[in-house]
């Protein structure tokens, strides 16, 4: 397929690629400017496919040139994934990531980011390549790689979160300063329900409520695995009366979202840990970001809650004031108008109701399928050992504790009339 921005001919699979050979990448890095006219792909010493993410192929790339100092260890990400339809058809998702790559080649860019080497994406049928230098996890200074929902594996969470939230803040702040190429920042307009990652019908009042009471049938089940504060009846009763009040105002709770100008700017929707890499710079831990599927002007909230729902849940209780602090001091630093703290966070209570009854009232019913038994905590090993338990559990639980601890209604209410 010819892309839509570099006009070239591009490989959608790995076996079009090792075709392609040195003569497609020299053709490639040189039409993206990564490679100078002179210079030339000279030998392919790996192309190395395999399988990860949700959606689209992927490869490890090693090439030689004929000279310069470009990035020899490469990654490769294919949108399309023929053997798997599931997995082809979130596609789409990379038409933002090939445009955010383009973007991140400007000079001066204000976050570290994989070095792009060729980005291009065909919309009409969703076939793209992205070609980036390879992060060295655990060599050359750079940390080793961090698991979703293992925080507690990690030395200094604090500090890393720390590090990861600025970087946020000074990638939106520097768009809200007018900083970034106008004609490519054009290419994300706000359309903040795109960024909530595949369709799902609106649940009811009344589901909601039999959601919350299978919750409360898992809290009885399986104990270990909430804290006490959201397993308690008191909890889980206000909860279920409670939900019913939301699912009549979600139209009305994005478009306020969307409404407060200052809030939204260009960030990563899904910067969690896993997506991200860190290193020492005299002594002062720098931050990194990767996988950018879900990119888009936002409500800076809905990043923020990208980057933690994967977070202990005591990091939230213990520290989130100073996180918020480390992002929106880096946002203006960058240029961005004064954000309030006090504001983000009730813009965070909503989007985290709607984003929570929409995904993760569907989590007990899936855990009680898992585990049969009853476990002793969430480190237990078939929780532990699976990303997609763990992950939801932990992020059910963010959930949770976020509405046990805030008044979710309140914030509903101060939004005055809503008229859908």
């Amino acid at each position: 397929m010819r892309g839509d921005y570099l006009d070239l001919d591009m490989p959608a699979h790995v076996g079009a690629l090792r075709d392609g050979g040195t003569h497609f990448l020299t053709d490639a890095f040189r039409a993206s400017r990564a490679l100078a006219s002179d210079n030339a792909v000279r030998a392919i010493t790996e192309l190395t496919e395999f399988r990860g993410g949700s959606t689209g192929r992927k490869a490890l790339l090693a090439v030689e040139y004929d000279g310069g100092d470009l990035p020899t260890d490469l990654f490769v990400k294919f949108s399309r994934d023929f053997d798997d339809t599931g997995r082809d058809g979130g596609r789409t998702q990379m038409a933002f990531e090939v445009r955010f790559a383009l973007l991140s080649r400007t000079p001066g860019f204000p976050i570290a980011v994989p070095k792009c080497l060729f980005a291009d994406y065909h919309e009409p049928s969703g076939t793209g390549l992205l070609i980036t230098d390879r992060i060295p996890y655990d060599a050359n200074g750079i940390e080793p790689h961090y698991d979703k929902c293992m925080d507690y594996m990690m030395p200094d969470p604090v500090g890393h979160y720390r590090a990861l939230l600025g970087a946020l803040g000074r990638l939106s702040g520097t768009h809200k300063a007018g900083r970034l190429p106008a004609g490519l920042v054009d290419q994300f307009p706000v359309d903040m329900e795109r960024l909530s990652v595949g369709d799902r019908v609106g649940y009811t009042a009344d589901q909601l409520q039999r959601r919350v009471d299978r919750l409360a049938e898992f809290a009885v089940a399986q104990p270990g695995l909430l804290p006490a504060n959201v397993r308690s009846p008191e909890f889980l009763r206000r909860l279920r009366h409670e939900v019913a009040r939301f699912p009549q105002h979600e139209k009305a709770i994005w478009r306020w979202l969307a409404a407060h100008s200052d809030y939204v700017a260009l960030c990563h929707w899904n910067a969690n840990v896993d997506n991200a890499w860190f290193w020492n710079r005299s002594g002062h831990l720098e931050c990194g970001l990767m996988d950018w599927g879900c990119v888009g002007q936002m409500n800076v909230a809905m990043a923020i809650w990208g980057a933690m729902c994967s977070a202990e849940t005591s990091m939230w209780d213990e520290h989130l004031d100073g996180l918020l602090q480390a992002f929106t001091t880096e946002f203006g630093a960058a240029g961005g108008p004064a954000l309030a703290s006090a504001t983000i966070k009730q813009h965070l209570v909503l989007y985290v109701a709607i984003m929570g009854l929409a995904w993760l009232l569907d989590v007990p019913s899936y855990l009680l399928r898992l585990l049969p038994e009853p476990v002793d905590d969430r480190f237990d090993a078939r929780i532990a050992d699976n990303e997609q338990a763990r992950s939801r559990l932990l992020m059910m639980t963010n959930f949770l504790n976020l509405w046990e601890t805030n008044d979710f209604v309140a914030a509903l209410d101060a939004l005055g009339a809503l008229d859908d």
